[in-house]
């Protein structure tokens, strides 16, 4: 069963994103070869995490490359796109399979990049 609340807020999301008709500036990159397997070929990533978090991740994936900014993630809560502290401060975090998150970074000031860290349960 589907989440009234996500289903709205994913609704908000693309009709944002629909109207600003194909602009988008976050472009992702990744802090390795591994991770960027992982996040790029579904067939590694159900060899490491099994098909349904492979499936969440591909979701996530899209809604990154889909958002003009991680303060757009945030505004809108995709994927549960929050801040990290501590020793972890300037990273952000989308929600995968419970309890494992995408952990990423934001560079750049004009284009905004996401650079991918990892797939970690960091609790």
């Amino acid at each position: 069963m589907i989440d009234t609340t996500v289903l709205e807020q994913y609704n908000k999301f693309t009709s944002e994103v629909n109207q600003q008709k194909g602009k988008h500036d976050l472009d992702i990159k990744y802090k390795n070869k591994t991770i960027e397997k992982v996040c790029t070929k579904q067939s590694e990533a159900i060899r490491r995490y099994g098909p349904r978090m492979a499936e969440k991740i591909d979701q996530r994936i899209g809604e990154i490359m889909a958002s003009d900014s991680v303060e757009f993630m945030i505004k809108y809560r995709i994927g549960r796109c929050h801040p990290l502290t501590n020793n972890r401060k300037a990273q952000y975090a989308v929600d995968l399979v419970h309890p494992y998150r995408m952990v990423f970074e934001s560079k750049g000031e004009e284009v905004q990049i996401a650079l991918i860290i990892e797939i970690v349960d960091y609790h």
